[in-house]
C-alpha cells in the first residue's frame, strides 16, 4: 500500500511530527515565522483528543506547557527567538524540575524583534546557554521539510527519555518552503514514552537517583503526589540546602546527556572521506553548503560537508577527527559566527578554520562558501 504523500511546509511537517510522536498540548503564542506550527496543531490535536491553548504571552505559553506535562501529557510549544527570550526563566525551570517538553524555535533575524520575515540562525548559543545555571541541554536543527518531521519525533523521543526540555531550532527558510513529505507509517518511527514509576505510591520519590540519572516520572494529579520546584532538592522533591545532595544533583542532571551523548548526537557527512576542506553547516545553510560541495569538486577541490543534526550536545569528537584529517574547516552560518566558536575550541589549531557570516535577511548562497574555501586553500 502506497504511503501518504504531501506538499507540505516546514512549519507544518513540523506539526504532523508532534502528532506522530504522541504530543497531546501544545500551549503557545503567535509569532513570525513559527505560527503554522499553531495553526496546524489547533486544528489536528482535538481530533487526537489532544488540547490547544493560546495563553496570553510567549511566558504563559511556556508556564502551560511545563503544566501539560507535569500532568502526563506529550507536549509542545513553537516559538522565534525573541519568545524563546521571554520563555528562558520557565525553560530553566523545566530544566533543574526535569519535564519533558519540546520548544521549537523557527530563527529569524534579531536581537530584540530584529527581522521577523527574514531567516537566521542566532539562537544556537541561547539554545544552549540561554537560561542561567549549569545546566544540559539538547537542540536539534533540522535541514529539510522531511527531517523537520522525523526530527520533531527524535525530540519528543529525547525529551521523555532523558526528562528534559529539548529545542528544534531551523531557520525561517526550512520553516516556510514546500517540499514532499512522505508520512511515515505507526511504528515506522521510534516513539519513546516516559518511564513510569513502579514502587507503591506512598514510597514514589520524584527524584530518587537510585532509580538512575533518570528518574521515572509519575504524572501530577495521579495517585503518585509529589512536590515539585525551582529550587534544588532531594529525592522526595522538597527543597535542600545540603551541599552534598545540591551538587550531586547538578552533577547526575548534566551527566544524563554527557554520557548518552553517543545516543542524543546525530551528524551527516557528505564525501568527507578524502577531504581536504570541510564545510560545516547546518540548517538551511547546509544545503548551500552542499551544492558548493558538489561545485568544488568539479574544479578538482578535495572538499566535504559536515552537518550536524544535533547542535547540542556538540559532535565534539567527529569535529576534531575532522581538523586531524582536513587543512582547513569552513564554517558558514547566519550570524556573525556563533557555531564556529565551538569548532575553534574543540580543534585547538589543527586545522585553518574561516567563517562565512551573513545577517542581512538573505540565505548564504553557495557561490559565497566556494571563495572563502579557495581563500583558505
Amino acid at each position: 500500500m502506497a504511503k501518504k504523500v504531501a506538499l507540505l511546509q516546514g512549519n507544518e511537517a513540523c506539526a504532523h511530527g508532534a502528532i506522530y510522536a504522541g504530543a497531546k498540548f501544545f500551549g503557545g503564542y503567535p509569532i513570525t515565522p513559527s505560527t503554522e506550527v499553531a495553526e496546524v496543531l489547533s486544528n489536528e490535536l482535538p481530533k487526537v483528543g489532544g488540547k490547544f491553548i493560546q495563553m496570553e504571552d510567549e511566558i504563559g505559553a511556556m508556564a502551560a506547557v511545563i503544566g501539560g506535562a507535569l500532568a502526563g501529557s506529550k507536549a509542545i510549544t513553537a516559538t522565534s527567538g525573541p519568545g524563546v527570550s521571554l520563555k528562558q526563566e520557565l525553560i530553566g525551570y523545566a530544566c533543574i524540575a526535569e519535564i519533558p517538553c519540546v520548544i521549537i524555535n523557527v530563527m529569524r533575524g534579531g536581537p530584540s524583534t530584529g527581522m521577523p520575515t527574514g531567516p537566521g540562525q542566532s539562537d544556537v548559543m541561547q539554545a544552549r546557554w540561554g537560561t542561567h545555571g549549569d545546566h544540559a541541554a539538547i537542540a536539534l536543527a533540522p535541514a529539510s521539510c522531511q527531517e523537520i518531521f522525523s526530527e520533531t519525533v527524535r525530540a519528543f523521543n529525547l525529551a521523555e527519555k532523558y526528562r528534559m526540555p529539548v529545542q528544534v531550532v531551523y531557520d525561517e527558510i526550512v520553516g516556510h518552503m514546500r517540499e514532499r513529505i512522505v508520512f511515515p507509517e505507526p511504528g515506522e518511527l521510534e516513539v519513546v514514552e516516559r518511564i513510569a514509576p513502579t514502587v507503591e505510591p506512598k514510597d514514589y520519590k520524584p527524584y530518587d537517583a537510585s532509580k538512575g540519572d533518570v528518574p521515572p516520572l509519575a504524572a501530577f494529579g495521579s495517585e503518585y503526589r509529589f512536590h515539585v520546584t525551582g529550587l534544588n532538592k532531594a529525592a522526595d522533591g522538597f527543597p535542600t540546602t545540603k551541599a552534598e545532595l545540591v551538587d550531586a544533583e547538578e552533577r547526575r542532571q548534566i551527566r544524563k546527556v554527557e554520557a548518552n551523548a553517543a545516543d542524543i548526537e546525530s551528524n551527516e557527512e557528505y564525501l568527507t572521506e578524502d577531504a581536504e576542506v570541510v564545510i560545516l553547516a547546518y540548517g538551511s545553510t547546509a544545503r548551500s553548503a552542499r551544492y558548493a560541495v558538489n561545485e568544488l569538486r568539479k574544479e578538482g577541490v578535495k572538499a566535504g560537508l559536515f552537518r550536524p543534526i544535533t547542535l547540542w550536545p556538540f559532535p565534539e569528537k567527529r569535529v576534531a577527527a575532522l581538523a586531524q584529517q582536513a587543512k582547513a574547516i569552513v564554517v558558514p552560518e547566519l550570524n556573525l559566527g556563533q557555531m564556529i566558536l565551538e569548532v575553534e575550541r574543540v580543534i585547538k589549531g589543527n586545522a585553518t578554520l574561516a567563517g562565512v557570516n551573513r545577517v542581512d535577511g538573505e540565505p548564504i548562497n553557495p557561490g559565497q562558501i566556494m571563495n572563502k574555501v579557495k581563500e583558505v586553500m
